[in-house]
């Protein structure tokens, strides 16, 4: 991390203060905070400064091309955008219902992505912060530092996060950017010898993920002052829950609840989204910003992720993950919690879920079948979505005659909680920074509240309208010579020569 002091051109001799950029997350972002002469805290922003723009270049492409195409959005969650898109693009290609095998193969290949990419986050990213402090040594705050502090943690986040690449592996082909999903179905089975190798480990996987749950439980339980009032910002949620309200990450229904629990709303298809869901723009981030229709741009924004999902479902359909909700809920006295630290507690019992679902699974022998691809009746457009390891996560395709797509709309996770992340900083910034002399170790907290959340800022990374833009000329001495600026509202402003 490293962060600047500057005084800023802002009425009240206000100064500036940046953390550019955000460190130990996907992605490039910055935070600004400004600060008046007694060291209040007068605004604090998390902004997204880079742009990757695929909603728009997927335009013109071929429709199968997409599932391979959009997971270049991200090295860590490809699969993610892989599966939504291939479910999106299976309306197109009229297949309402994948065989038995394509379907849980696609599971399968799901299940290990959001294994994983929990295990990276937690111990590679999450876990200095939460084992050595905000506050502690920076040379030592980091997966180098956990390793020779906890060798043992940091070994089985490794293997972990290894079993769950072996897993994407045997169902997409590779363990990053894979082609193992098309629309339709899948292109590929598991072996016998590929099931085997899997099931030679999953046993382990299943107990070491038990063990990051006791782990979590007792940070909280060591920490509970900080762990329940750090960064809280109460807000809607909202994910996708499976028949009954059981948990689920690959298929369902939309539910969302206020920040008492009451269900919002409930069993919304999917395909409907843009009915609930509406995007905002603000002109200091290329990340949009989503709101329930209903609610209205100040009352609508929500949650989604770990800490949605777990509260938000009724019931986890395997029998150790459910066990940790319900103890989960209980700490929380039954009522739901914004705390976001509580997110890594709920992060480790769908880790939990991931690897039991993994091994029952495995123990399917459809999974070994070869009827793999269906086909329908051709239409022009498709919705498909998923619970991404950082939550809910949209992609929505029309397709012309000729077969190439004309619109591409993607509501990432991260977009969804880009206003919970703002919250949670000006919380965290109010408590901590608030009347004190800025240190790095004040400012980690400030890194800490968003690392809570996951975020891919690469995957949300998508602008409607006119995104603002700032060209600056500099001469060979390192001068500002000339500006040119274009405003949210498409109006260019320049000065200098």
């Amino acid at each position: 991390m490293s962060y600047k002091l500057e005084t800023a051109e802002h009425p009240g001799a206000l100064r500036r203060v940046a953390i550019d950029a955000v460190s130990r997350v996907e992605g490039h972002g910055k935070v600004t905070i400004l600060l008046d002469e007694r060291n209040q805290v007068r605004q604090v922003r998390l902004h997204i400064v880079e742009f990757r723009g695929f909603e728009r270049f997927i335009q013109g492409r071929p429709y199968w091309e997409v599932p391979v195409t959009v997971q270049r959005l991200c090295g860590i969650c490809p699969v993610s955008h892989h599966l939504a898109a291939s479910k999106a693009l299976d309306q197109v290609v009229g297949v309402t219902r994948l065989t038995p095998t394509a379907e849980k193969i696609r599971r399968l290949m799901h299940y290990g992505q959001i294994l994983q990419s929990h295990a990276l986050h937690f111990f590679y990213l999450a876990s200095p912060d939460l084992l050595f402090g905000f506050d502690s040594d920076l040379t030592r705050r980091n997966i180098v530092g956990l390793a020779a502090a906890h060798p043992q943690t940091a070994k089985r986040g490794v293997l972990l996060r290894k079993f769950g690449q072996e897993v994407i592996r045997i169902t997409a082909g590779k363990r990053v950017h894979g082609t193992g999903s098309i629309p339709g179905g899948v292109n590929k089975a598991v072996t016998r010898e590929e099931r085997a190798l899997l099931l030679a480990d999953i046993y382990q996987i299943v107990g070491w993920s038990r063990d990051a749950v006791r782990l979590i439980k007792e940070l909280h339980a060591q920490n509970a002052a900080l762990y329940n009032s750090f960064g809280v910002c109460r807000s809607n949620t909202m994910s996708l829950v499976g028949a009954n309200g059981d948990l689920e990450f690959y298929h369902g229904s939309l539910r969302a609840r206020d920040a008492g629990g009451n269900i919002l709303f409930d069993d919304v298809d999917y395909c409907d989204y843009s009915q609930h869901i509406q995007e905002e723009v603000k002109p200091w981030s290329y990340m949009k910003f989503p709101f329930l229709a209903a609610f209205g741009k100040r009352n609508g924004w929500y949650k989604v992720g770990p800490l949605a999902r777990v509260q938000n479902c009724d019931r986890i359909p395997t029998p150790l993950a459910e066990v940790e909700r319900r103890e989960f809920s209980d700490y929380c006295g039954g009522l739901p919690t914004h705390a976001p630290l509580a997110y890594h507690w709920a992060r480790m019992i769908e880790m939990l879920h991931a690897a039991e679902t993994i091994k029952d699974l495995l123990h399917d022998d459809d999974i070994l079948g070869d009827d793999l691809v269906r086909t329908g009746t051709r239409a022009t457009e498709g919705v498909g979505v998923i619970e991404a390891p950082r939550g809910t996560l949209i992609h929505h395709y029309r397709v012309d005659e000729d077969d190439l797509v004309t619109m591409c709309n993607l509501i990432v996770s991260t977009t969804h909680n880009n206003q919970a992340m703002n919250e949670a900083i000006r919380q965290v910034a109010a408590r901590y920074l608030q009347g004190r002399e800025v240190t790095e170790g004040l400012l980690n907290h400030i890194e800490g509240a968003i690392r809570c959340f996951d975020p891919c800022l690469s995957c949300a990374t998508h602008a409607l309208g006119q995104m603002p833009l700032a060209v600056e000329l500099v001469d060979a001495e390192g001068r500002l010579v000339h500006t040119l600026a274009r405003n949210g509202d498409g109006s260019f402003a320049c000065s200098g020569d």
